[in-house]
């Protein structure tokens, strides 16, 4: 059986082949024709310079080559590499090292470079596209198992060396087809797409479920809120990051003109605040759809559709998905109880590339992902995330939970965000510390006025033992903040040599 992902992207786009598939800011728009034309010729091409099978590693910018190249892996049945425009020489040489890619695309300009660097093929974009549209426009779709790899997307590595994440066709097809349905695609649907591509985020949920119905595709370089705000009266859904709904309310152009025809906002790859989602719906009337997801399974949960979305939550297991909150050994935990979240089903990767051991400590016996995230299920099955289980606070022998503190300090005036880390300390072994950033032009309360409005609704113990002011917090591209590098920057904070 052809389980080949393209083949069925295409099966939801074909009869929109004269459709406009990317709508960029210029003129030059590309119809879904383009896409399955191009990524026939990039597919023709890549199997000249690779066997099935083989990585193509990836860093390139953002535009419609970028696409034709993903689809055009993914036809040719090799295995792409994303990776993040932002990584330096340096980086890209652990990489190129682990993957060991038969070949290489680049940005202009990158590619003298990393020959350097590589022994394998090195293209620029430009000229991979550019020799591409001199071959043989190759109709073949190659035929794939649903457990062979589709990618492989390397994890942040924000606790040791990134991990390779090797997703499957099955694994991204799932997602798709569940997603596709469960957040309603309908005909005339029209995607504000300002994420990067070389994310889960953006590339496979964005991408996967609009080719699927066929939608046309508001394609944005970056999130510019100016840009957005031009586009957005023409789209009916759009997915982002937190960041990219607190920078429409702080524009004060965002009006009922631009959210008018939205059907759906949703929201992910980092915690939406409560403040946030209920200013909002405020402003907008629109609850955003929060949902949860890592780069080892694309989605795991989301809120609904039609239905309550409850602020603060990520929602429901997807369909035929299972998620269970569990202790340490792996023995379910009752509603209510924080855990480890747990899941289990078709969308689950296949493992991290060349790490049999790390793979081996991240699996059960009987296939349950430890996902590594504390959260709480509710009676219904409604799951809460309290945060990463590396980020726990052991403060006097008492466990804290960030999530926990960051959602009372995000509703005391003044602090616009916050961010809650443990820091050494020589009594505590660890101490509650919280980074903020204030609202313009106000202060950080003062330390006593902080703990008397903290009083109730935290215990002693949880209460942050110092606050910093900081102009912003550290986030990665994709909008998480970025609590290993503030805990380095501060690990030193109660140091009897600290000044």
């Amino acid at each position: 059986m052809q389980c080949n992902l393209y083949q069925m992207l295409y099966d939801g786009f074909r009869e929109h082949l004269t459709d406009i598939a990317l709508q960029l800011p210029t003129a030059d728009d590309w119809s879904y024709a383009d896409l399955h034309q191009h990524s026939a010729r990039m597919s023709h091409l890549l199997a000249t310079q690779t066997n099935v099978g083989d990585r193509v590693l990836v860093q390139v910018d953002k535009c419609p080559p970028a696409v034709a190249l993903y689809l055009a892996c993914l036809r040719a049945g090799v295995v792409m590499v994303p990776l993040n425009t932002a990584y330096t020489a340096r980086e890209l040489d652990y990489f190129i090292d682990d993957a060991e890619p038969s070949l290489i695309i680049c940005r202009a300009g990158d590619g003298a470079r990393i020959s350097e660097q590589s022994s394998c093929t090195v293209f620029t974009l430009e000229e991979f596209h550019s020799a591409a549209l001199t071959a043989t426009e190759a109709e073949k779709i190659v035929p794939r198992n649903a457990d062979d790899l589709a990618a492989i997307v390397y994890t942040s590595g924000t606790t040791g060396r990134s991990k390779g994440a090797m997703l499957s066709h099955g694994n991204l097809a799932s997602n798709a087809k569940t997603l596709h349905s469960l957040w309603g695609f309908e005909a005339g649907d029209v995607l504000l797409h300002a994420l990067p591509i070389f994310h889960v985020h953006g590339l496979f949920i964005a991408l996967n479920t609009a080719f699927l119905n066929g939608s046309r595709i508001l394609f944005l370089e970056k999130f510019d809120t100016a840009h957005v705000l031009d586009v957005m009266s023409a789209a009916t859904v759009m997915m982002g990051v937190p960041t990219f709904y607190t920078r429409l309310l702080a524009s004060p152009d965002f009006g009922p003109a631009h959210y008018a025809h939205m059907r759906v906002f949703i929201c992910g790859s980092a915690p939406l605040t409560e403040p946030t989602f209920a200013e909002f719906e405020q402003r907008t009337g629109q609850r955003i759809l929060e949902r949860y997801g890592m780069s080892e399974a694309g989605m795991i949960t989301s809120n609904p559709l039609h239905g309550e979305r409850l602020a603060g939550t990520v929602g429901f297991a997807l369909p035929g998905v299972e998620v269970r909150v569990c202790d340490d050994s792996g023995t379910s935990l009752a509603s209510g109880e924080v855990g480890i979240v747990e899941a289990r089903g078709p969308n689950i990767f296949q493992g991290y590339w060349r790490m049999p051991d790390k793979t081996a400590a991240e699996f059960r016996e009987d296939g349950w992902f430890i996902s590594g995230d504390m959260g709480v299920l509710d009676s219904d099955g409604r799951l809460s995330l309290v945060g990463r289980e590396k980020d726990l606070i052991i403060s006097g022998g008492y466990n804290v939970y960030p999530k926990e503190v960051e959602l009372v300090l995000d509703e005391v005036p003044g602090i616009a965000e916050s961010a809650v880390i443990g820091v050494p300390h020589p009594d505590f072994g660890e101490a509650v510390v919280a980074v903020c950033v204030t609202e313009k032009g106000k202060q950080l309360p003062a330390q006593s006025t902080l703990q008397a409005s903290m009083a109730d609704h935290l215990a002693r113990f949880k209460q942050p033992k110092q606050l910093l002011a900081v102009s912003e917090l550290p986030r990665n591209t994709m909008g998480k903040v970025q609590k290993n590098l503030l805990r380095e920057q501060y690990r030193d904070l109660f140091s009897p040599t600290a000044d």
